[in-house]
């Protein structure tokens, strides 16, 4: 079996590549980061990788420059770019599969149908316009102008969605809201995402902090409901508890947030994932309440490094949280709720205890990169044999 991965980004694509790697089933990744981040930090051989690092060099430098995102679909006219390269280097005739990120894979997937191989499609999150609906309603609640995905970036996205063979994604909530969509139950193949364990774990000796620490990582953003989880709280009022936000704060959001911090409110700027386990290490719950992503891959990291998660049932949660044993899956946008949670574990010091013993045990036992890969290969060993 030979694949090929098409990747504009990072995503969990390197992780894929590089259990692929393994059984030397990887022919070729195609992606925009650069070539020596990939061998700092995965086992990939330099030869079947090509990087096209223009398009991580004009989306990061056009998106800091505001103007330019409101009269420019930065977003579309760099994933064009970098689907348009990647098209143009695939050896189509000697692979099996393509494996293409969504939003980067049309061009080849178009290419691909005049040859035998199987076109697979990643989504991370939910279906595109199913996205953009949930986002919509989010940013007219929070009172904020909507950053969402274009038409034209709609329309790419939905015909990668009807030329693929299979659509992966990560979690029920994903697969549900293509389904509501209209695509085909056979088409859509859930397979959750796993965790570096090399690098997130249970230290031996955990600091007995007297501190109830929650930590949240990822974008401070609308997406990413932290408007609840800062309200939450604020409104609880906990003595000696505090809240650690890690992450980039969306341009528009600051003003929203901005009113709700305080002393107890800690924010600091992304973490490489190398330093993330020291902070995973000194909280006691982590917390995170998307109204949209299909899988929370910080919910494993944090479960890895013995913390219960509360997090909502439209962020793949319930693909890895028992509910009530080794974390909580709560409605989207139920601040109410959260707090009932937050509150029951921190006045409950033994059920906290045991539930992040649970949550550590579940990570470590089932959610590696490596069960990951051997899911992934199965599925696409099976498909060859179909063909």
């Amino acid at each position: 079996m030979k694949v090929a991965i098409i990747v504009g980004g990072r995503f969990h694509a390197f992780n894929l590549a590089e259990q692929l790697h393994k059984d030397n089933f990887l022919k070729q990744l195609i992606t925009s980061y650069p070539k020596y981040y990939i061998k700092k930090n995965f086992n990939i051989e330099n030869k079947i990788i090509t990087s096209f690092p223009l398009k991580e060099i004009l989306h990061r430098t056009l998106k800091k420059i505001n103007l330019v995102d409101h009269y420019f679909d930065i977003d579309l006219i760099t994933s064009n770019l970098f689907d348009y390269k990647a098209s143009k280097s695939i050896d189509f005739k000697n692979i099996d599969i393509i494996v293409g990120w969504s939003s980067f894979s049309l061009k080849s997937f178009e290419i691909a149908g005049k040859s035998d191989c199987v076109k697979i499609l990643e989504r991370g999150s939910s279906h595109i316009e199913f996205q953009k609906e949930t986002l919509k309603e989010e940013y007219d609640l929070v009172g904020l102008n909507s950053n969402l995905p274009s038409s034209k970036m709609i329309d790419k996205e939905k015909k990668e969605y009807d030329l693929s063979d299979y659509i992966c994604v990560p979690s029920e909530f994903s697969k549900k809201s293509f389904l509501k969509k209209g695509l085909s139950e056979n088409k859509i193949i859930k397979i959750p995402y796993g965790v570096d364990l090399n690098n997130f774990f249970l230290p031996d000796f955990k600091k007995n902090n007297t501190h109830f620490n929650i930590i949240c990582v990822g974008a401070i953003s609308v997406r990413k409901g932290v408007i609840y989880l800062v309200r939450a709280f604020n409104e609880l009022n906990l003595k000696n508890c505090k809240l650690t936000l890690i992450g980039e704060i969306e341009r528009d959001f600051a003003k929203i947030l901005k009113p709700h911090l305080n002393d107890n409110i800690e924010i600091i700027k992304p973490v490489s994932q190398n330093s993330l386990r020291t902070f995973y290490n000194q909280a006691s719950v982590f917390v995170t309440c998307p109204v949209e992503d299909g899988f929370g891959m910080v919910i494993l990291q944090a479960m890895a490094c013995g913390l219960p998660v509360i997090t909502t049932n439209n962020a793949g949660g319930s693909e890895i949280i028992d509910d009530g044993i080794d974390g909580y899956i709560i409605p989207i946008r139920d601040k109410e709720k959260l707090k009932e949670k937050l509150l029951f574990l921190y006045q409950n010091k033994s059920a906290l205890s045991l539930m992040g013993k649970k949550a550590e045990h579940k990570a470590q036992s089932s959610f590696s990169w490596e069960n990951y890969g051997e899911k992934i290969k199965n599925f696409y060993l099976s498909v060859v044999k179909k063909k």
